[in-house]
């Protein structure tokens, strides 16, 4: 009977322990991190609609944010969340929709997707970032680094300056050259395989040369507006956002953040290095090149809706490594909610630097924003961990 019970004791323990070893990647410095930047993205979303060109009490704004003439209508958030048409197509709804009251119509239509836009973007360029650190086992890897960014922006200002055109088509052409840049560095790096060094020099050398041909190209756009366009687009600006751009981002970022998440055991594969990778099974120039194609999948998602926004990638997931740890189960949930605040934060700065410090009018590209903030920060990290560059 002692036998018995040592052993049903043994065996209830190892259930326990086999529970909460499904568990142990949620921590409470997680928990913390995501209620910590849940709470910065929702305040900084308040201030951002409680300013605009329509004058309204910060009160009035923020109970347009939850009224519910909006929210307990389901027309109204499918009509947002999937366009007038579609929505129509699945309610089989053929009236008028409600009327909004004014302030609603304002904050719901106009200021509420910049907040949406940026939660979207921040999370997509983080979790691209944490993703490139892994492949390439270096910390200063982002979808800059690796060429993404700048084959985005070329192709914009080629677009803009040679086949205006099809300048309604520029979320597309981003997305689409982002992609193909990183396919350049992909066959630039490969010989018999890739590697993590060969893939960051490639990264650098297509990075190099798209940029002097975007310099290049400036010298041949007509106007002032192309060149204000293509500026805005190649640092990265929310301006004139609306739920369109959630309607593009949205879906793919869905899908990206969450090949991520099924993806996070292979990068904490990929870290221990290819001899271990390989000998425990995994294919590492396939797994190396899906886990790639869902970063860059995440960053062209944001470069369609926001341009190139820099330093995300690249901050945010040293930030979240340093709270929670390098577990990439925790490293990229941290980095879904870590993005969004930083950039919903950074666009507020980016709205109201101007009209706070000179009186004017206008705002900033948010990648001015993430810039400034970013590069100190970086300066910081270097200072403070001696070996920067290889995880």
């Amino acid at each position: 009977m002692v036998e018995n019970a040592v052993s049903g004791t043994e065996t209830e323990s190892g259930a326990r322990a086999s529970d909460s070893g499904r568990l142990d990647w949620v921590d409470r410095s997680l928990l913390g991190l995501c209620l910590g930047s849940l709470a910065v993205a929702v305040a900084a979303g308040l201030v951002q609609v409680s300013f605009g060109s329509y004058s309204m009490s910060v009160v009035r704004a923020w109970r347009s944010v939850v009224d519910p003439a909006v929210l307990l209508d389901h027309r109204w958030m499918l009509n947002f969340l999937l366009g007038e048409g579609l929505m129509r197509t699945v309610t089989g709804f053929q009236g008028e929709l409600p009327e909004l009251a004014t302030p609603t119509l304002i904050v719901w239509t106009i200021r509420l997707p910049r907040v949406f836009v940026a939660g979207l973007v921040g999370a997509n360029l983080a979790v691209s970032g944490a993703i490139f650190q892994a492949v390439t086992r270096n910390e200063l890897a982002s979808p800059f680094v690796l060429g993404v960014s700048s084959g985005a922006g070329l192709l914009i200002l080629l677009t803009l300056v040679v086949f205006p055109v099809l300048a309604a088509a520029l979320p597309i052409i981003a997305a689409v050259g982002g992609m193909a840049a990183f396919l350049l560095v992909y066959v630039i790096a490969w010989k018999g395989g890739t590697s993590p060094v060969r893939l960051v020099l490639a990264g650098v050398i297509v990075g190099t040369v798209f940029q002097s041909l975007q310099t290049g190209l400036f010298f041949f756009a007509d106007s002032i507006g192309v060149v204000q366009s293509a500026i805005q687009w190649t640092t990265g600006s929310l301006t004139g956002v609306d739920w369109e751009q959630v309607r593009t981002a949205l879906p793919w970022s869905i899908v990206a953040v969450g090949l991520s998440l099924v993806g996070a055991r292979q990068l904490n594969v990929l870290l221990l290095g290819e001899r271990t990778a390989s000998s425990l099974g995994m294919n590492v120039e396939r797994m190396r090149f899906a886990l790639s194609a869902v970063g860059v999948l995440a960053a062209a998602a944001s470069i369609a809706v926001a341009g190139i926004v820099g330093f995300v990638g690249l901050i945010v997931p040293h930030v979240v490594r340093n709270i929670v740890g390098s577990d990439y189960r925790r490293l990229v949930v941290g980095c879904v909610f870590a993005g969004p605040a930083l950039l919903v934060a950074a666009d507020v700065g980016a709205r109201l630097a101007i009209p706070v410090l000179t009186g004017g009018s206008g705002q900033l590209p948010v990648g001015i924003v993430t810039g400034l903030v970013g590069g100190p920060y970086f300066l910081y990290l270097m200072r403070k961990q001696e070996q920067l560059g290889e995880i």
